[in-house]
């Protein structure tokens, strides 16, 4: 009830003395419940004409933000793409007569998109919805029953779950929490609270989601809704703090992509009972005052992204996500869960089409199916032209709506080897077609594993798995435009069994102005000769990676540390080794040329933006008139060193500049201890998992 007190404090109300909690009710539909729910059905009814509100104005700022984000379980922080800033002249006129004109409009785009967001997303909601509820015009909500409505108790069970007493300075408000579930969870319904005003019965608030059936667009995740009214002349609840959160989810191939819209909206400097004359009101309800250039032309103070919310930017809004909970604790998570049928299953591109040394150019595709209650089933296959061999894999997969899974892979196809991928997988494939340049380093794996997952948004990912599988060397089968392909690693013949545990979570630093990510990974094996019942060896190994970006006044601060060890002694396979040199982990060094049984790689860059020439894309938007430069200093530590590789430290100097959206990166690097010059182009490192 925190921000309910924060609302009518707002309001312009001063209450001096604290709150007090009433005792909640237990039972669903209980006489003094529904009691009050008539009152507010009632109340709604007659559009507060008892009151002696005729009419009002008001003022509503508000930011419109559509964020992007990827990855299994979303727990990567969600990307920025574009922003809008609003100010609309808001006019109410009794019994229900709304008018809101957009005054002033200017947005930014941080990435290419051509969203454009539905009309009635670009004003506010009045009266706190009709007797029917939609939203996107029609398109993402129809026609909804309202909670304080005729239909509404047909459809609804009501409860008191809270209460709050509020006293002071002359007022006294006695506010009752109502919660509302459908009483069938599988008809389109809202799920959520309604706030009522003991005395007036007048709605105070409103937080709610909806049922699965309520969402008309399949790839609709959820909608959340929280309207706040503040109290006016110490009469009348009239709308102060609105907020709106639209979630789309898909699988672009097999990789889950996440598209959120995120609305806030302040109003104010409200003037009651004003004339107002009737042809005001004359077509439609949300209308721009002017061309796009006169409402860019509207006195904004700052820039766009100063008046975006801090915590838009975060994994999670507090109010939006409290607000899913209760829902999903309200009705069961099947009925708010999103169904999906069957669906082209690739990790990335690279699983359709690829060429490296090993196969030359491949092709491949795959698909899943969920079979309901949580199971889904996987299967996927490639087709090497140059090595003339099919590789597959196949899963079966148990996950509850609260992020835990259970899964069940098998596969006969290649593992890269490598702390991290130095490349995306479209740059490799071209590069290595065409120049001989092939950045991965597959070796041959046959088995299948056993792993228990939990993926949320506010604790990260944390996994255990078992593995059993056969490991082989490859050797190269194809050849390339122009160049020659490096040598494969000879990995040794060995079967494996393997337990891994590892975590990963991102949090956002400084309001959601910074970010830190952290990954671990520790993984104890057995290894043993093929077809031996010998035990060969134990090998242990360990790797992390934290990555932070810290904005200062001038630019941005980006630390990036991976490092990775094996257990020492005799009996650890070649492809256990650490491995660095790429423009990842080791720029200015060949690729994976700097192996040992353990090893750091640091990189320091400062990022700071400078003017660059502006460029158009019509509807995508325009590519802002800037360039980030990225000057830095790398460094790996090497222990053990394979292959005649120094030990000790590996420095490195380079220059990163990044472009187009900031999402094309251009390298130049030298490393300082027998390294070489190294010139790099590719797309951001959030966009691989695609590619």
């Amino acid at each position: 009830m925190r921000t309910l007190r924060a609302a009518i404090a707002a309001s312009g109300v001063i209450f001096a003395c604290g709150a007090v909690a009433l005792p909640a009710q237990e039972n669903w539909n209980d006489a003094r419940t529904l009691e009050l729910v008539r009152a507010a059905t009632a109340r709604r009814a007659v559009q507060l004409a008892d009151t002696g509100l005729r009419s009002y104005t008001a003022r509503a700022t508000g930011t419109l933000t559509f964020l992007a984000q990827l990855g299994e379980g979303f727990i990567q922080s969600p990307a920025l793409v574009k922003s809008d800033q609003l100010v609309l002249e808001v006019y109410w006129s009794a019994p229900d007569q709304s008018k809101q004109r957009i005054v002033g409009r200017r947005d930014t785009l941080l990435l290419p998109t051509d969203i454009n967001y539905h009309r009635d997303h670009l004003g506010i909601i009045q009266n706190n919805f009709p007797d029917v509820i939609r939203l996107g015009d029609g398109d993402e909500v129809l026609d909804v029953p309202h909670p304080l409505s005729a239909a509404g108790q047909r459809t609804y069970d009501y409860r008191i779950a809270d209460s709050l007493a509020i006293r002071g300075s002359g007022v006294s408000v006695d506010v009752m929490m109502i919660s509302v579930r459908p009483k069938d969870s599988s008809v389109p319904a809202a799920v959520g609270a309604v706030y009522v005003d003991r005395a007036s019965a007048s709605v105070v608030r409103m937080t709610f989601s909806f049922t699965r059936a309520a969402l008309r667009d399949r790839q609709l995740e959820d909608v959340s809704v929280i309207l706040e009214n503040g109290l006016v002349e110490g009469r009348y609840w009239l709308p102060r703090r609105q907020e709106i959160e639209i979630r789309r989810s898909a699988s672009w191939m097999d990789f889950p992509a996440r598209g959120i819209i995120r609305g806030r909206w302040e109003i104010c400097c409200i003037q009651a009972n004003i004339d107002l004359a009737p042809q005001l009101f004359v077509g439609e309800e949300i209308i721009e005052a002017g061309s796009p250039e006169q409402l860019r032309a509207y006195p904004f103070e700052g820039a766009v992204l100063d008046a975006v919310p801090e915590d838009v930017r975060a994994l999670d809004a507090e109010e939006v996500r409290a607000v899913q909970e209760e829902a999903r604790r309200l009705v069961q998570a099947s009925a708010l869960a999103r169904t999906r049928s069957g669906n082209l299953a690739a990790r990335g591109i690279s699983d359709f089409v690829r060429s490296d040394r090993v196969e030359g150019l491949a092709l491949g595709a795959g698909l899943s199916q969920r079979l309901g209650a949580g199971f889904a089933i996987g299967a996927g296959g490639r087709y090497g032209l140059a090595d003339s061999r099919w590789k597959g894999r196949g899963s079966l997969s148990w996950q509850r709506a609260g992020g835990l899974s259970v899964s069940l892979h098998g596969a006969d196809d290649w593992l890269q080897l490598g702390e991290v991928p130095e490349v995306s997988g479209v740059r490799n494939s071209l590069a290595a077609q065409e120049f001989g340049s092939d950045w991965t380093n597959p070796i041959g794996a046959r088995g299948g594993a056993l792993r228990l997952e939990r993926a949320r948004a506010s604790s990260g990912r944390i996994f255990a798995e078992f593995a059993v599988r056969a490991e082989r060397a490859l050797q190269i089968r194809a050849s390339s435009a122009s160049g020659t392909f490096g040598s494969t690693v000879p990995a040794a013949a060995i079967d494996r069994r393997q337990l891994t545990l590892g975590w990963e979570r991102t949090r956002l630093l400084n309001e959601g102005a910074g970010r830190v990510r952290g990954a671990l990974r520790l993984s104890g094996a057995e290894i043993r000769a093929p077809g031996a019942g010998a035990l060969d060896a134990r090998v242990g190994r360990a790797s992390g990676e934290l990555d932070l970006a810290l904005p200062l006044p001038a630019g941005r601060l980006r630390a990036h540390t991976i490092a990775a060890g094996t257990s020492a002694g005799a009996g650890v396979p070649i492809q256990d080794a650490v491995r660095f040199g790429g423009p990842v982990t080791g720029p200015g060094y060949g690729f994976h040329a700097l192996i040992g049984g353990a090893g750091v790689s640091q990189r320091l860059e400062w990022q700071g933006r400078v003017p660059f020439v502006p460029l158009n894309l019509g509807r995508f938007g325009r590519v802002p008139g800037t360039l980030v430069l990225a000057p830095y200093l790398h460094g790996v530590w090497l222990d053990r060193p394979l292959d005649g590789v120094g030990s000790g430290w590996h420095p490195a100097v380079g220059l990163g500049a990044i472009g187009f959206f900031d999402i094309v990166r251009l390298d130049v690097a030298r490393g300082l201890r027998d390294g070489r010059w190294m010139f790099s182009v590719d797309v951001a490192r959030e966009l691989w998992p695609v590619l």
